[in-house]
């Protein structure tokens, strides 16, 4: 199937032949749909603590934070070309007729390039659009009130000026404040100020980002984390990557062929968010926190974000000393029946641990195993927020191919529709997960986990695609908080809804949650 010349493309990315002839199979009997056994929901998955419960976990981490190295994991890679999709269809088509005007002006949805014209003064990037429109002496103002749309959106979204289409989502400005707007980046650079500092007052954040923005991001944070060192007392300690070559997948044609490019070259894709497992798995930090770069707040809106990522990152410490506890009573072996149950008891009703029915007829030595093999991986609590008709992963029990059961966050196009059980099941969920983790990485000996072994590698996912105008399939591995930590502890935590934020379209930047006043 592969010529001499394929051979070396594949080795130039540190590749196999035989991972790709895996990867055409997958592509030819595809990937299975997860089996849904039920919601999870807050009488059975997920925690739902009262504001006591919830004041005293941030006690805790307050006070044993200065025990763990932590580290802020932002996915950052992610260009904002579909934030402004509605806005650049409009630019390419607009030829400044009154019937184009009116048609424009009749559509006042949110997500409406007349709302997005209409409120232009309140988007944080005004100023910068002003200014870079004033250099060619272009006035923004006059130039929307003369319906000269097209300019405007020039020097908005390409490299005729602010080139906001060709940039990633980090440096974008996102919120106004009295002393200038803040780039996304730099808002993740006050939480991490906030919740992932060590005793050493050393804040740590890590971003994924493309090698094409690289050097942008650390320009843009070079220029201002002073600011915020300064403010708060720390000194940043942050890092970057890039997904590696090595995860890129091998594209197909409709019939299972690899797709060539025109000049005859095999097409590989980016392997999705789920390859970063290989970045998270380089990191030397015990606790990570992870959230995505567009999930943020200004300042007012903050303290609650700060509350729960505290309260969460507490019990993550609760529960992990407890669990490595645990472990050490296994591993000596010399352990009470009583203290047994305890185990079986903790693993079930505080780590959410299916327990088959099986275990009943285990010999002791074989609890002890069992115990020992479910307590031994890394833990993740996932925030869940109530699903107000977002869309999101969600939380449920599931049925691996093994047979055993347990908690995950499953995507949409992960689930089999069409069968009316599993609708059911979907129809039954009440929360959904925004990306808001904090995940142990070490065992109770202190050494790191390999994250790649805690991997369901049957979670992958197919999607058509096109170029050139030929259509394609193409593959991506298990997602980062899906299969890629589908055998991790998984804890499932009630947070409010303000907590998720994402922005979408840039209209979303128009919300409440992300206006600073």
């Amino acid at each position: 199937m592969f010529s001499e010349k394929d051979i070396l493309q594949i080795k130039g990315k540190g590749l196999e032949v035989k991972e790709i002839d895996h990867q055409i199979d997958n592509f030819k009997k595809g990937f299975p749909f997860i089996k849904l056994i039920s919601a999870a929901t807050p009488q059975k998955g997920i925690e739902c603590f009262t504001e006591t419960e919830i004041n005293d976990l941030v006690k805790y981490f307050d006070e044993n934070v200065s025990e763990y190295e932590l580290i802020k994991f932002v996915p950052a890679s992610g260009a904002a070309s579909r934030m402004f999709k509605h806005l650049f269809e409009f630019m390419t088509s607009f030829n400044g007729t009154q019937e184009e005007i009116m048609k424009m002006e009749k559509d006042k949805g949110f997500n409406s390039v007349y709302n997005f014209f209409h409120s232009i003064k309140n988007f944080a990037f005004y100023n910068q659009l002003k200014d870079i429109l004033s250099n060619d002496n272009l006035d923004l103002d006059k130039l929307i009130e003369g319906h000269d749309y097209k300019t405007v959106l020039e020097y908005f979204l390409t490299e005729k000026g602010l080139n906001y289409a060709n940039l990633p989502k980090g440096l974008l400005q996102f919120h106004f404040y009295n002393d200038g707007s803040r780039l996304a980046v730099e808002e993740h650079l006050v939480e991490a100020a906030v919740y992932s500092t060590n005793s050493q007052k050393i804040s740590s954040l890590h971003l994924t980002v493309s090698p094409d923005h690289e050097s942008k991001f650390k320009e843009a944070i070079e220029s201002k984390k002073s600011k915020f060192e300064n403010k708060f007392g720390v000194k940043f300690k942050i890092d970057f990557s890039q997904q590696s070559p090595q995860t890129d997948m091998i594209a197909v044609d409709m019939e299972n062929n690899p797709f060539r490019k025109d000049d005859g070259e095999l097409l590989f894709r980016p392997g999705g968010h789920g390859a970063l497992i290989e970045n998270l798995n380089k990191l030397e930090e015990e606790i990570v926190f992870i959230k995505n770069i567009d999930n943020i707040v200004p300042d007012r809106l903050r303290d609650t974000t700060y509350t729960y990522k505290k309260a969460i990152g507490g019990l993550l410490m609760k529960l992990q000393e407890k669990c490595f506890e645990f472990l050490d009573l296994l591993e000596s072996g010399n352990i009470e029946d009583q203290e047994l149950d305890n185990i079986k008891h903790f693993a079930e009703h505080e780590l959410f641990i299916d327990i088959p029915n099986a275990y009943r007829g285990f010999e002791k030595m074989e609890r002890i195993d069992f115990l020992y093999n479910k307590l031994n991986r890394p833990i993740r609590i996932c925030g869940m927020v109530k699903n107000e008709g977002e869309p999101g992963g969600g939380p449920f029990w599931v049925e691996n191919s093994k047979g055993e059961i347990s908690l995950q966050i499953v995507e949409s196009s992960q689930m089999n529709l069409n069968d009316e059980s599993q609708k059911t099941i979907v129809s039954n969920a009440t929360h959904f997960n925004p990306v808001d983790l904090v995940c142990s990485l070490k065992d109770f000996n202190g050494n790191k986990f390999d994250l790649k072994k805690f991997v369901d590698p049957e979670t992958g996912f197919i999607s058509t695609k096109s170029l050139g105008g030929k259509e394609l399939k193409a593959q991506e591995l298990p997602g980062l908080w899906n299969g890629a930590m589908a055998d991790w502890i998984s804890i499932f935590v009630e947070t409010p809804i303000i907590t998720f934020n994402p922005v979408k379209t840039v209209n979303d930047l128009l919300r409440p949650q992300h206006q600073a006043k």
